[in-house]
C-alpha cells in the first residue's frame, strides 16, 4: 500500500524549532521532488519548499526562506523540514506530496500524492 506519512508537528513557542519528516512507505521516493505546503485556518493551502530527487536543488517560499531547510534521506526513504525561528504565522496543517520536479511556482496539480498533514502550532 502506497503511503506518505507527515510526523514532528506540535506545539512550540515562538522562536523555536521543530523537524518535520515525511516518509515513504510502499514506494521509493528516490526518483521524485518532494514538496512541503501548508494550510493555515480559513487560507489556501500554500508551498513553503521543494527538493529535487537527488537533493541538490532546492527552493524555498520567501516567508521562510533562512528560518526553514529541507533536506532528504534517501536510504531512508524521507525527507525532511527543519524549521526554526517559528514565528505565530507559521501555524498550519504541514503536508508533504511528490511531484516530478520542484519549481517555485508550487502548482499544486503538479503534486500527485499527498500525505495526510501534520498540525504545527507556534504560540506562547
Amino acid at each position: 500500500q502506497l503511503q506518505l506519512m507527515e510526523s514532528g508537528g506540535g506545539l512550540v513557542q515562538p522562536g523555536g524549532s521543530l523537524r518535520l519528516s515525511c516518509a515513504a512507505s510502499g514506494f521509493t521516493l528516490d526518483y521524485y521532488a518532494i514538496g512541503w505546503f501548508r494550510q493555515a485556518p480559513g487560507k489556501e493551502r500554500e508551498g513553503v519548499s521543494c527538493i529535487n530527487s537527488s537533493g541538490g536543488s532546492t527552493n524555498y517560499a520567501d516567508s521562510v526562506k533562512g528560518r526553514f531547510t529541507i533536506s532528504r534521506d534517501n536510504a531512508k526513504n524521507t525527507v525532511y523540514l527543519q524549521m526554526n525561528s517559528l514565528k505565530p504565522e507559521d501555524t498550519a496543517v504541514y503536508y508533504c506530496a511528490v511531484s516530478p520536479y520542484c519549481t517555485d511556482t508550487y502548482v499544486k496539480a503538479h503534486y500527485f500524492y499527498w500525505g495526510q498533514g501534520t498540525q504545527v502550532t507556534v504560540s506562547s
